[in-house]
Parts: C-alpha cells; structure tokens; sequence
C-alpha cells in the first residue's frame, strides 16, 4: 500500500504560544503546506491530562481560540490545511481506546516526559498523563499521517506511534495497513531556549515571563526582554568554536538566524566582536519586525471568536472526513463490525 503524504501536528492550549512555538513549530508548518496534504489540531484532549487545563472548561475555550488564531495568524491557511481541535473529532478517542491495548506497559514506562511531568507524585498523577503517548500515535494514525514535525522531546512518543502502527500491523495481519509516520526536525532554532537560563528550552509553563517572548506580547515587551535577556560579559564569537559553554550566546544567535533565514555561521560573522548590547538591539528590531504581525493578526481573529470556532467546526469536518473511513477499517480489522 502506497500511503499518501499527509502532515499531522498540534500544539497544546495551555498558556500563551511563545517564540519557540513559532520558529521551532508553526513557521515550519506554514512551509509545509506547499509540499503535501497537512493537518493541524489543536490538542484539547491533551490539555486536560494536566491540572492547567483540567476543570477549567471556560479557560480551555478561551485559549482553543487563541491557539487557533496563532495558527492562521502566522501564516498557515485553514482552507487549504484543516484547523480543528482534537474535541470535535471522536475517533481519535475512539483510537485511543483501541491502541491502549495494542500498547504495552513497558513501553510507556519507558516515556520520559511522563516522569519529567509528574515529579516526585506521580500517583497524583492522571492516567490521561501516562497514556499521553498513545493518544499522540491516535493523533497521528487515524489520518494515517505520515510524517510529524516534532521537537527532539516528542520523538520518543513519535518512536512510540511507529512501534504502535507495526504491531497493529503484524497482530491483524494487515501489512502496511497504518504507516509508519516520519520525524521532520527542521530549522535553525528547533529547540529555542530560555531568554533567562540558555540550558533551559523556552516554556509556555515557566514561572517567568522573561524568560520567553509570547505571541501576544506588544512590541515594547519584546525588545525589553530581549534587552534583559541573560548573556556573559564577552563580546560575539568569532567562530562557533567558542560558543562551547555559552548557551545563552548561542541561544541568541540561534535565534536571530532563525528569524532572519540565515545560516548561524554568517550570522557569528556578522556580528563577531560586537558588544551584545548592539547584537541586542538588532535583535530586538528584527524580533518585533517578525512577531508583531503576527501578534496584530492573533490579535484581530480574536475580536470575532464566532469566526475562529466556525473555522474550528469546518476543520473538524473536513478532519472527519479523513478519520471516519480509516476508523471504520480499524473496527472491522479489530472485529466490532462485520
């Protein structure tokens, strides 16, 4: 069986989208659109595996949109790529449940992220959050997407959907029957850093708002948390040799030739020696000339929140379009119907 090229990926509604969701996922996305079929979700479901989105209902709503609006705002087009949340579309729950029990213990247990994510407790934990991983491989194989762009954190759970897909496979006898989906890293500034400590990824969840650069921050706010973002009393390198223990410079040098389409080693070349208070500014400038369409653009969609759900519902219909028939196939292969 020869699958057709599809493209599935989401983001979670769970606090602001920040500038790391933009270079490392969503102006990926945009590009993607040119080169096969895409589909982009957004995860409600896995939102609630958590306490920030759990018993919130209001809150979920709210942030669904907001999530939603980054999306079309930066660039990705609803009519060509269906933008929908996971909630409206059943058979990914449905899928879920199935592939629970295709999955073996032992293979979530091996999940890192779940132990990163439920700390010292993890018997406080839900078992949404443990079975997070399943329902990515739900996500992912009831379009029969084959390829994923994912963060190097989430290709252990990408891992996870291929293993899953293979034994449904080989357990129904149905060779080729869910593909096999495919990481796609791409970018210079994939893994985008926290402005206040350079060892640190850029998080939605971290305590400090400096740290990161939100999509909806003005254009005041990001060039003062660039001005203030943590860096050593150095100058710029002069060659990428000398980034060697110095995160928080080749975070933002990283981040800059993400923004500017550039190779990282022109940019060290542009501006070795310099004094990061200049590198800052520049920064900031082409920062704010980046992000602050896109922040006027969220900014409009959310003055119509009835437009971004009829956007939402037209998504998931064209979504379901996709996942109805695939579900059907799964529940005869697995027996539920005739």
């Amino acid at each position: 069986m020869t699958h057709t090229p599809r493209v599935l990926s989401g983001m979670q509604p769970t606090n602001t989208l920040h500038l790391g969701n933009y270079l490392g996922a969503l102006k990926n996305w945009v590009r993607m659109q040119d080169q096969m079929q895409c589909l982009y979700c957004v995860v409600d479901m896995h939102a609630i595996t958590v306490e920030s989105g759990y018993g919130k209902p209001d809150e979920l709503v709210r942030s669904t949109r907001e999530v939603a609006a980054a999306y079309i705002a930066a660039g990705i087009d609803p009519n060509r790529s269906p933008v929908f949340n996971q909630g409206r579309v059943p058979e990914h729950a449905e899928l879920a449940w199935i592939f629970n029990c295709v999955a073996r213990l032992g293979w979530l247990d091996r999940m890192t992220q779940f132990k990163e994510k439920s700390g010292k407790h993890k018997e406080r934990a839900s078992v949404g959050l443990y079975t997070y991983p399943v329902l990515m491989a739900a996500d992912i194989l009831v379009y029969k997407a084959t390829h994923v762009p994912v963060g190097e954190d989430q290709k252990q759970h990408l891992e996870l959907s291929r293993d899953i897909a293979q034994k449904f496979n080989n357990d129904f006898n149905v060779p080729d029957f869910f593909p096999l989906p495919e990481p796609v890293i791409t970018g210079a500034a994939t893994r985008v850093m926290s402005l206040r400590d350079g060892t640190k990824k850029m998080s939605k969840s971290d305590e400090s708002d400096m740290s990161r650069i939100n999509l909806t921050d003005d254009a005041d706010a990001i060039a003062n948390k660039i001005r203030r973002a943590r860096t050593d009393p150095n100058p710029l390198p002069y060659s990428k040799d000398e980034l060697k223990d110095r995160p928080e410079a080749e975070n933002l040098l990283n981040i800059y030739a993400a923004l500017a389409e550039q190779e990282r080693d022109a940019v060290i070349r542009e501006f070795a020696g310099a004094q990061f208070s200049d590198f800052k500014q520049k920064l900031a400038d082409l920062t704010v000339a980046k992000i602050a369409p896109v922040t006027q653009e969220m900014r409009r969609l959310l003055a119509d929140p009835a437009e971004i759900d009829r956007t939402l519902k037209s998504g998931a219909e064209r979504a379901r379009a996709i996942a109805v028939p695939v579900m059907d196939e799964v529940r005869r292969k697995v027996g539920f119907i005739p």
